[in-house]
């Protein structure tokens, strides 16, 4: 029996473990080389958490969004469903298209995750984390995941992008959650030849700033144009300067791996208020369209 053509095709599972095998442990080696943040928590205590809060998640995704995803799929290909099936492209212009296409689709939802309060409920578990390295990029609440379902259902329906070209761009994605997550410590001069096309790890430190107007602002995942265009790029804050997390919980006892997972089924102090009154701000910086070290 013939093999289905390349665009009726997953990118093989082995290849997609692998390679983020592979990038978590020379990301995790860089880290340890050239960390660009001060920890507040031990390493391995903060791993062993978000790992924790990751495989609640990775059940849920297992038995809730696969499923879905799947199904979508398969009637998206019977059915001729979404802009990308219509139209036939070949396949190179449709990874590129689709990409760009399904890119902004998750800066729009990162937007909404901060700006709905339902949604920030589950979010905050993101960024409650009071460090942030490559192991904060698989810290998400499950209630979150399940949320995102119907976006993935809106990709699918909407855009109908291939399975190759759909597993393609979850790779890449992921790939890229790992890297501008990660505490690496570039050479300024990468990073600011890398900053107008890609996510980097300082300008995604500036997002998990305590200050909610630098948290408000680098809402992109993959590329940054987007935050280019809408106007929310943010490049003028130190790293040095930067502390990570969200004012309400500054403790280790309120984002250990239990509370994390309660965390949104329970009552949440103002998230941008510390414990005894007042908001973190900084005086704007210089505006420059770098990253300062």
């Amino acid at each position: 029996m013939a093999a289905p053509p390349v665009r009726n095709r997953n990118l093989p599972a082995w290849l997609t473990t692998s390679l983020f095998l592979i990038a978590g442990a020379c990301i995790i080696l860089l880290e340890h080389k050239r960390p660009l943040r001060k920890h507040r928590e031990p390493k391995l205590r903060r791993a062993a958490r978000n790992a924790a809060v990751a495989a609640v998640a990775a059940i849920a995704v297992r038995w809730a969004d696969a499923p879905v995803t799947g199904l979508l799929m398969n009637r998206a290909e019977r059915r001729g469903w979404g802009l990308f099936r219509r139209r036939r492209l070949p396949l190179w212009l449709e990874v590129v298209a689709a990409s760009l296409a399904l890119d902004y689709s998750i800066y729009l939802w990162h937007v909404l995750l901060h700006r709905v309060p339902l949604l920030w409920r589950f979010h905050v578990v993101h960024h409650s984390d009071l460090d942030l390295d490559v192991s904060t990029a698989i810290r998400f609440h499950f209630g979150e995941l399940l949320f995102s379902i119907p976006l993935r259902a809106l990709q699918i329906a909407a855009l109908g992008p291939s399975r190759f070209t759909f597993s393609l761009w979850q790779t890449c994605f992921g790939l890229c959650v790992f890297f501008h997550h990660s505490e690496i410590e570039l050479p300024a001069s990468l990073e600011r030849r890398l900053a107008p096309f890609l996510v980097t790890p300082r300008m995604h430190g500036i997002h998990h700033s305590i200050v909610q107007r630098e948290t408000d602002s680098n809402w992109s995942s993959g590329l940054s144009i987007w935050d280019r265009l809408h106007g929310t790029l943010r490049l003028n804050v130190p790293q040095q300067a930067v502390t990570i997390g969200v004012p309400a919980y500054r403790e280790p006892e309120q984002v250990a791996a239990a509370a994390l997972i309660a965390m949104p089924f329970q009552h949440q102090p103002p998230a941008w208020e510390f414990p005894d009154g007042g908001s973190p701000q900084r005086e704007s910086g210089p505006d420059r369209a770098v990253l300062l070290p």
